[in-house]
């Protein structure tokens, strides 16, 4: 089978201060940069300090410009990726490389998804990771929790032993007591302020998909694997229905990875910020590699890439 390359792109919790202000210093990242700031009328580098991350809507731009950023500069040096996938968020800018949404609509779009979510529920909610617990574990104490009083639900299926639950702060302290007693190997809270990938975002999710229906979009160029279904995306349509509705479904990217190491991939590049999904991506990849852009040099990462375009011509 030849092998190939992905590029993912990470999701909220991820954000890092000052995150803009440490992007290299190219022509593509400034384009890029100018380009959000002229699409939403503001400047850009002020969404990054710690004061600006603490909303929903500053954090998601800026893994949004981010990730287009950083993965231009990369593909300018090297090739495009066969691959493009995302967590949550993250699947803006995958869609953004993959050629179906202009940079500027994707910025518009977030910001209104950053504001939906975030007004939906301004306190009281939130995500908490649980590790080393099976999935009917971590199920089963959701079931003991979940109520209309005490929402909560599984969010994401990060890996075998690895899971994030969304609801009301009260619900997830419940569960994350429970899996303590359980014998978790680890519970955090994480720094997403909204409970995403479940019910509760349904009716911001449906008032996004009305915004999404009135932007144009083409058939992904790159292959676009789903961060929810772990499928592959073919069409402008359903890639509008993928992007405007992920929040308020679960997101497995457990399969997701497993799909792209299956179907060929042997090089997964995760995008700024962060290392999270390269950790993942390597309890998947047995043969290949998975790096992340933090912290490796331009070069090096511009050389897998090529070695990789060399084995699948």
């Amino acid at each position: 089978m030849p092998q190939s390359s992905l590029m993912v792109f990470p999701g909220q919790g991820a954000q890092q201060p000052h995150m803009l202000h440490r992007l290299p210093d190219e022509a593509l990242v400034r384009d890029c940069l100018r380009q959000a700031s002229d699409a939403l009328g503001e400047e850009v580098l002020a969404l990054d300090s710690v004061e600006a991350l603490a909303d929903s809507r500053a954090v998601q731009l800026c893994l949004l410009i981010a990730g287009v950023a950083c993965a231009r500069v990369l593909i300018e040096r090297a090739s495009p990726p066969d691959y493009v996938a995302g967590l949550s968020i993250g699947a803006y800018p995958a869609a953004v490389i993959a050629g179906s949404l202009a940079f500027g609509d994707a910025v518009r779009l977030v910001a209104l998804r950053g504001e939906l979510m975030q007004s939906a529920y301004p306190h009281g909610y939130g995500m908490t990771a649980i590790m080393g617990l099976d999935q009917p574990a971590v199920e089963a104490l959701i079931g003991q929790v979940h109520s209309p009083a005490t929402p909560v639900y599984l969010a994401n299926i990060n890996a075998d032993n690895q899971w994030v639950i969304a609801g009301s702060d009260g619900a997830m302290a419940a569960v994350a007591e429970g899996a303590k007693n359980n014998g978790a190997a680890a519970v955090k809270r994480l720094a997403v302020s909204v409970p995403s990938h479940c019910a509760l975002l349904e009716q911001p999710a449906a008032a996004l998909a009305e915004a999404f229906a009135k932007v144009p979009m083409q058939a992904p160029t790159l292959r676009y694997l789903s961060g929810s279904t772990a499928r592959l995306v073919l069409t402008a349509d359903k890639l509008r229905d993928d992007l405007a509705f992920n929040m308020c479904r679960v997101i497995d990217w457990r399969s997701t990875v497993q799909t792209a190491y299956e179907r060929g991939v042997r090089l997964q590049i995760e995008l700024p910020p962060g290392t999270v999904l390269t950790g993942l991506g390597r309890k998947v990849f047995g043969q290949g590699a998975a790096v992340a852009f933090q912290g490796a040099r331009l070069d090096t990462l511009s050389a897998l890439l090529r070695e990789e375009e060399t084995r699948n011509p």
